[in-house]
């Protein structure tokens, strides 16, 4: 049975050779979501980008940086169909996501795409009041990419913020902006390898790492690594085996390890290690959800067919020192990811002909289609949640310039621990 990772990096492959119809990954709490030569930190000398404080200057510099939220506009002829944030330009027309991180309950960035004329295309977006308006900002001047579709040369796929003037943009590279994405610059002491997940956890940052090459992709193990988010170098946490995302929520994180999940409570200055009920080829762990101050949510994967996946539910109230089986989500799709506000509300994300969100309300007992597109499977990246009741998944996201393919690159919001999703208007 190939586990849940072997699944998602064959789904990311695809995306470079199909359109929306083909199959692709997803990732918060999801797969993440959900990226010739070894890769060993920042590729590139990025130029730091310019803010654009109006549509008329973000229109001006448009030809200089690529920057796709200037597509398309003159000074004398912004962008149609402009949102206005303070601080912010245009919106760039057809800009789809990637990679979404919030920083309070209304403040969020997105990283994404639209088509332009200068390439590298991408772009970032930013809302202030939870999706009911947003504008554009810079980005750093790299194109898209992803760690499973792996070239040598610098690409960006994630996106997180900790607070509203600090934030990073990572992937094979890592960018900072210490202004609210105003101007971003090349980090100057980034983790090595490529840098598969980040977050931003009890003033640390903690790096999922790989060595990857053009020529055999990225290997089945990672390093967790940690730095001050004050800055300074990169430290080693553990070492990690076929792991594709750090969730985290209360203070918590947790990267799932084989058969066993890591968790730290303090950033990955001290960490312990537990054994899954999910450790053999027949019940492979899938993923692994930070829920609670003390809880935990763990989806287990096996006896695969035709698309679909038996998926097996299991919680901790303990980080993982005891496990309970708490039920079987459905059987359609491969599995993703898994998230909630609280362990009493799961969420579980899974693709293949078509895209779900599966939702309990009790759980784990009952579960009930919260979200459904056949789509071909387009899957999701950065399922999480800010509160109990408020969470985001990137819905079909886009990891080419310009979103050649056509994905989806929706956003999708939840007030209610994710019974409901509804999408966000750029």
């Amino acid at each position: 049975m190939r586990t849940s990772a072997q699944v998602r990096a064959r789904r990311l492959a695809l995306v470079s050779m199909a359109a929306l119809g083909a199959v692709a990954l997803s990732a918060c709490g999801v797969a993440r979501s959900g990226p010739g030569g070894a890769a060993g930190g920042t590729t590139s000398a990025t130029t730091t980008v310019s803010a654009a404080s109006s549509a008329s200057s973000a229109a001006a510099s448009s030809a200089q940086s690529g920057h796709a939220a200037t597509t398309g506009a003159t000074a004398s002829s912004p962008v149609t169909g402009a949102t206005g944030v303070a601080g912010g330009g245009p919106v760039p027309a057809g800009f789809a996501a990637t990679s979404v991180t919030f920083v309070s309950v209304d403040e969020a960035f997105v990283l994404g795409t639209a088509p332009c004329a200068h390439a590298p295309c991408t772009s970032i977006v930013r809302t202030l009041d939870r999706g009911a308006s947003w504008a554009g900002m810079p980005a750093p001047i790299v194109p898209l990419g992803s760690p499973y579709n792996f070239t040598s040369q610098a690409a960006a796929w994630g996106i997180r913020f900790a607070s509203p003037r600090q934030g990073f943009v990572f992937g094979n590279g890592l960018w900072a902006t210490t202004d609210g994405g105003e101007h971003w610059s090349a980090a100057v002491s980034p983790p090595g390898g490529v840098i598969i997940d980040l977050e931003v956890i009890d003033g640390q940052l903690l790096a999922l790492t790989d060595v990857c090459s053009t020529q055999s992709g990225c290997a089945q193990g990672q390093t967790l690594e940690r730095s001050p988010l004050s800055g300074g170098p990169w430290s080693l946490v553990t070492r990690v085996s076929d792991s594709r995302l750090i969730a985290t929520q209360a203070r918590v994180a947790a990267v799932l390890d084989g058969g066993s999940v890591v968790v730290t409570e303090d950033g990955g200055l001290t960490s312990a290690t537990n054994v899954t009920p999910c450790d053999s080829p027949a019940a492979a762990g899938s993923a692994v959800a930070v829920t609670g101050p003390g809880s935990l949510a763990l989806l287990c994967a096996g006896s695969a067919a035709m698309g679909s996946v038996v998926k097996t539910l299991y919680v901790s109230d303990d980080l993982g020192a005891t496990w309970v089986k708490a039920g079987t989500p459905p059987f359609g799709g491969d599995p993703l990811g898994i998230s909630g506000g609280t362990t009493a509300r799961p969420v579980v994300a899974a693709a293949s002909g078509a895209s779900w969100l599966y939702y309990s309300p009790d759980g784990g007992a009952r579960w009930l289609v919260a979200f459904e597109k056949g789509d071909g499977g387009a899957g999701f990246n950065d399922l999480g949640f800010t509160t109990t009741a408020d969470g985001v998944a990137v819905y079909g996201p886009v990891y080419q310039n310009g979103n050649a393919y056509g994905m989806p690159g929706k956003l999708l919001l939840t007030s209610d621990g994710g019974a409901s999703w509804t999408q966000a208007k750029f």
